[in-house]
């Protein structure tokens, strides 16, 4: 019976973290396995992979089975493509120098094209962080406005308040002081 590439369930309720390990199929999922060749992380942005690519590779051509998300996951590290190349080097179509200069420039493509990713995820947040705080600078200064208006109004109504007691205690002071002098 063919062995299995699968992943294996770890981490804690809600935050998945994966080990990519070499099974027996009827071996329950998070059981005993025959080799852990890697992890996988699909929590960030972009899914963390760390992968052992030699030993990937090898059970690959040694006939081991991927699940579905295993085979993704090996497809995008490359380990597929470079089986496909070693088996144009066995046929004789090109060299090993060749197939392993393919296979860097592959390589190289998929990383930038990753980093692409990974920076302009990285610009979206600074825009969205920006216009965050031009909308709280907007705010602020709605706030501040209403806020100086309502001091000025209380200073105006307190200036009132004051005016017009010294009126009414000047015409007092000088009824009082009239009878006085007379």
């Amino acid at each position: 019976m063919a062995t299995k590439i699968r992943l294996q369930r770890r981490g804690h309720k809600a935050y998945a973290f994966y080990s990519i390990v070499i099974a027996d199929p009827r071996a329950p999922r998070d059981g005993k396995f025959i080799e852990k060749i890697g992890t996988y992380n699909p929590n960030t942005n972009p899914a963390t992979i760390d992968l052992n690519f030699e030993r990937a590779l090898y059970w690959v051509e040694c006939g081991a089975q991927p699940t579905d998300t295993a085979r993704n996951i090996l497809s995008r590290e490359g380990v597929y493509m470079m089986k496909h190349l070693k088996g144009g080097v066995k046929k004789g179509a090109f060299n090993e120098e060749t197939a392993q200069a393919k296979f860097d420039a592959w390589k190289q493509q998929k990383e930038s094209s990753l980093k692409a990713i990974v920076v302009k995820d990285e610009q979206a947040k600074r825009e969205l962080g920006k216009a965050k705080l031009e909308a709280e600078k907007k705010v602020n200064e709605a706030i501040a406005e209403k806020v100086a208006k309502k001091i000025a109004e209380a200073k105006a109504a307190a200036d009132a308040a004051a005016a017009e007691a010294a009126a009414q205690e000047a015409p007092a002071e000088e009824a009082t002081e009239a009878p006085a002098e007379a």
